[in-house]
């Protein structure tokens, strides 16, 4: 953990002169050699060229979302457990985004988790406001399997307000942060958790307790009807996924993690042992994985 904290240490100086020279380039913006000229050396044209946009290392992270990155279910039964979070835990077993790009004690001080259990994508613009107050460089989005998850079909959020209220959660950052990096996960392939979590009868026990209907109701009904149900719930999945990945394709700042965390095949071993539908701690360190390769890739 101390090498990887020396490591992201390293990183941060080396960028330090990158961000010299983004001085005045907003998140939609060039880079900063615009409008000098070029001598026609090579050694000149190779000093004109902008720095990259996007920071590989950056120093403080911010995260926004619902109860997977509240680490729910995976320490106790119906219970929050954030240090177990994907984004910004201290679980050792974990491995969380900020501990790997932080460092232990970085992570405690510079990163900070304002996801809620229960919100969906109509609770991200207030999220989005609350964690911009912090300033952070990054700021890590996953939210929108309760969208999908609702009482019937005909409950989901509509995929078009998915996306507008998507669109204000990013525009409010830009206007408050010009400059900060958002990671965006993918839903999760929640027809994969139906079918992975259905093998345990325990979990379908507690399923019956209203956990996620609309995929998860009737988890042994294999019927035509209910097929055609979990179908259309899957489809609202990846309309969701793919207004992400559009939106955020608008904005140089922005990283969609191009469906990784959807297409992750999630077993039983990383399911929550209380609900077979949340990711355990295994679950979490999987997820903070995709985000850890997404993040510090040097091409999105």
């Amino acid at each position: 953990m101390r090498e990887r904290g020396h490591r992201a240490r390293s990183a941060v100086a080396v960028m330090a002169a990158a961000v010299l020279t983004l001085a005045g380039c907003d998140a939609f913006g060039s880079g900063g050699a615009e409008g000098k000229k070029d001598s026609g050396t090579p050694s000149a044209r190779s000093s004109a060229r902008p720095a990259p946009v996007w920071n590989r290392s950056p120093d403080s992270i911010a995260a926004v979302g619902d109860s997977i990155t509240r680490g729910f279910d995976a320490c106790a039964v119906l219970s929050d457990c954030p240090e177990v979070s994907w984004a910004t835990g201290s679980d050792a077993g974990v491995d969380s985004l900020a501990v790997r790009l932080l460092g232990v004690r970085g992570a405690a001080e510079r990163s900070r988790n304002y996801a809620v259990t229960g919100a969906r994508m109509s609770d991200l613009p207030r999220q989005m406001s609350a964690a911009a107050a912090g300033r952070p460089e990054l700021v890590t989005v996953m939210i929108g399997a309760n969208d999908a998850c609702r009482s019937s079909v005909s409950a989901m959020t509509p995929a078009a307000e998915f996306r507008a209220d998507f669109e204000e959660s990013l525009a409010a950052l830009r206007t408050a942060l010009p400059r900060t990096q958002v990671y965006v996960a993918s839903v999760p392939n929640l027809l994969r958790l139906w079918s992975q979590g259905r093998t345990n009868p325990l979990g379908k026990q507690v399923w019956k307790l209203g956990l996620c209907p609309s995929m998860l109701a009737e988890a042994d009904d294999l019927t035509s009807a209910a097929t055609r149900r979990r179908e259309e719930v899957q489809r609202r999945v990846e309309d969701y996924n793919a207004a992400l990945r559009e939106v955020c394709a608008k904005d140089r700042r922005c990283r969609f993690d191009g469906n990784a965390v959807f297409d992750f095949r999630f077993g039983t071993d990383q399911l929550s042992r209380w609900d077979w539908f949340h990711p355990s701690r295994d679950g979490q360190a999987r997820l903070a994985e995709i985000a850890y390769r997404t993040v510090t890739a040097r091409v999105p």
